[in-house]
């Protein structure tokens, strides 16, 4: 079994934004050599995300303006405990949790084995800072 790890490095420059990481997963599918296998790609960092879904503007506005309203950014300690510490970012915490950590996805023929309209997003809630994400590929 082949095992393949690849860093991507991320500066989003906004407080909350969402990149399409397909591209740079297939090229490290590709880079791994691995043709029957699997592909973990996660946040390493717990105010950013991973998740799958369309690519497609009107939905991300959505998810967006959705998140904001489930957790709304409120730098102050009074709605976030988490903002007591010093931190300014207890939105960012729970907009995580909701939108995943991570995606693992089969890879088949030596391709990501999505369905319709499936894509690799990166969710980012707390930007403004370099961040990371691992894909780890494992197969034959």
């Amino acid at each position: 079994m082949r095992s393949f790890r690849k860093v991507l490095s991320l500066h989003i420059k906004k407080r909350m934004d969402f990149l399409n990481l397909t591209p740079e997963v297939e090229a490290a599918v590709r880079e791994s050599g691995v043709r029957e296998g699997l592909c973990l790609v996660n946040s390493m960092h717990i105010t950013s995300s991973v998740f799958i879904n369309d690519d497609e503007p009107g939905l991300h506005e959505d998810y967006k303006r959705w998140l904001e309203h489930l957790a709304p950014f409120d730098p102050s300690p009074e709605r976030y405990h988490h903002n007591r510490t010093g931190e300014d970012n207890g939105d960012a915490h729970h907009k995580r949790q909701v939108m995943g950590r991570e995606v693992v996805v089969a890879i088949t023929d030596g391709k990501l084995d999505f369905g319709p309209w499936e894509q690799i997003f990166y969710g980012e809630f707390d930007g403004r800072r370099t961040k990371r994400v691992l894909i780890k590929i494992i197969g034959e």
